[in-house]
């Protein structure tokens, strides 16, 4: 697939007077800028786009190192984006899925109150997950064990539209569709620079020059650093976390059929750690939740002087570490015990023991925090008159991937729409 080579050889400008060279650059090949180019490519049938990707393969971080699982929407407040895509994205990806053959289930998850202290909580996600639209039910224990016989709890909630799915082989495919309509896509290619000329934008990478008329930026990880480099002062800043988990061994994977959420802690903004079975037939346990020590730091060895000092030198970092250091010191103990990510475990299934699990893999989340701490929760897309920046898009990006890309494809054909008309 063309996707996956490396293309050097830099596209032949019309010069920054005349016809730009694209009329649409994305920046990443993640889930969110592969969905964005496959909208487009539909909305616009002929657009000439380029997706620019600096590693040598698609979906190679925050895509390629979560759950795979399908959100359903319970969670996220009631009328907010979240909300609506989510609940929009997930019945979009099943049927994706399914259109092109990729492997997709939708199983069904639980949602446990461990103790009576929780359920208030857990009333609170019913009630959000009813307004959202989402199918759920109320579990007392006896309906946890029917759903999770090995899962125990005070009470829970079964949300039917909650699956699981493979988000590379997903992103790929968004890839390929786009490719196929006419996109063209480069990986291995790293954008150095951006900037504005008379019709547009040119974007410098490490492999030359390219002119667009609009620029999307979908860099995940980097995307305020990119936003930066176009003349743009975000409003918060990347802050990468590591999610670490470990798995099941083989013959401990009867312990959960689908998959098994704690009531989140309304005191820490992160999930918890949770079971969740994947296409693959294995269960995950995790994630916790550190600060990675490197934009694409995956393991604790892995260090950047650059990115560490960028964390350190930010107010809004400390100011969340104030606000959370009980539960990030907890988080970080966890991170170097394997029997502490087995007791987070038990509260859901307490036959889990500490031989029951094996490292796995890690992934990094590309969290948007403002100067006072406060944690960006909802999308946030800053736009100028020739760029989108997406400067956060936390889960469910890759559930409501194509929703999301859908509405940040109509912007960009809007925008190209009245250039057009101005020029007339």
């Amino acid at each position: 697939m063309s996707s996956t080579r490396p293309t050097s050889a830099p596209t032949k400008l019309a010069g920054v007077a005349g016809e730009a060279a694209y009329d649409v650059v994305v920046v990443g090949g993640g889930i969110v800028g592969l969905a964005t180019a496959h909208q487009l490519t539909r909305r616009r049938p002929g657009v000439r786009l380029l997706v620019l990707e600096k590693e040598p393969r698609l979906a190679g971080h925050q895509t390629g190192h979560n759950s795979g699982v399908i959100h359903s929407g319970l969670y996220y407040p009631p009328g907010s984006r979240k909300a609506r895509y989510a609940v929009e994205g997930a019945r979009r990806m099943v049927d994706f899925c399914r259109e092109h053959g990729l492997p997709v289930e939708v199983t069904g998850k639980v949602v446990v109150a461990a103790s009576a202290e929780e359920v208030p909580r857990l009333d609170s996600l019913y009630e959000r997950g009813v307004a959202n639209g989402v199918r759920v039910t109320r579990l007392g224990p006896d309906g946890i064990r029917e759903h999770e016989p090995h899962v125990r709890g005070v009470a829970g909630l079964h949300v039917a539209d909650t699956g699981i799915c493979d988000f590379v082989a997903v992103a790929r495919a968004y890839g390929e569709l786009a490719e196929a309509a006419g996109a063209e896509i480069r990986t291995g290619t790293a954008v150095t620079g951006i900037r504005p000329v008379p019709d547009g934008l040119t974007v410098h990478t490490d492999h030359g020059d390219v002119h667009t008329r609009q620029l999307v930026n979908c860099a995940g990880l980097h995307s305020d650093r990119v936003a930066r480099l176009a003349g743009v002062r975000p409003p918060a800043r990347i802050l990468p976390f590591r999610g670490e988990y470990h798995e099941l061994t083989p013959g401990r994977r009867h312990l959960v059929r689908t998959l098994v959420y704690p009531v989140p802690n309304p005191d820490f903004p992160f999930l918890g750690v949770h079971l969740t079975r994947g296409v693959d037939g294995s269960v995950h346990v995790g994630p916790n939740a550190v600060p990675a020590l490197r934009r694409e730091g995956y393991r604790w060895r892995q260090v950047s002087a650059r990115d560490l000092a960028g964390t350190l030198s930010y107010p809004g970092f400390w100011r969340l570490a104030r606000a959370n250091w009980r539960e990030g010191a907890m988080e970080v103990r966890r991170s170097l015990s394997r029997r502490l990510f087995a007791e987070a475990a038990r509260r859901l299934v307490p036959e889990v023991r500490e031989d029951d699990l094996r490292r796995a893999g890690a992934g990094v989340r590309a969290q948007a925090v403002a100067a006072d701490g406060r944690l960006v929760d909802d999308f946030l897309v800053v736009e100028t008159p020739t760029a989108l920046h997406v400067l956060n898009a936390p889960s469910p990006a890759a559930t409501a991937s194509l929703p999301i890309g859908a509405e940040l494809a109509d912007r960009v054909v809007t925008r190209l729409d009245d250039a057009r008309a101005r020029i007339r």
